[in-house]
């Protein structure tokens, strides 16, 4: 039962960045997609996904960048 009156615990920036990270290799169980679709904020899950995909171009251009220069 949850103490505060009933209403799902919100999750912090933090736990959408993991959710959002496994997300992105596709290897997320299904109780945990289950429970990320009660408790996370889609403000956060947004913001996280906007950051991941910058980060995931960033690596690949430096990669890129490596290979090729």
């Amino acid at each position: 039962m949850n103490d505060n009156g009933g209403s799902p615990r919100k999750s912090s920036f933090g736990q959408s960045m993991r959710a959002v990270f496994w997300s992105f290799f596709g290897v997320r169980k299904r109780r945990d997609l289950e429970a990320d679709a009660t408790q996370l904020n889609p403000l956060h899950v947004i913001v996280a996904a906007l950051i991941g995909a910058a980060i995931l171009i960033g690596v690949l251009i430096l990669v890129v960048r490596l290979v090729v220069g």
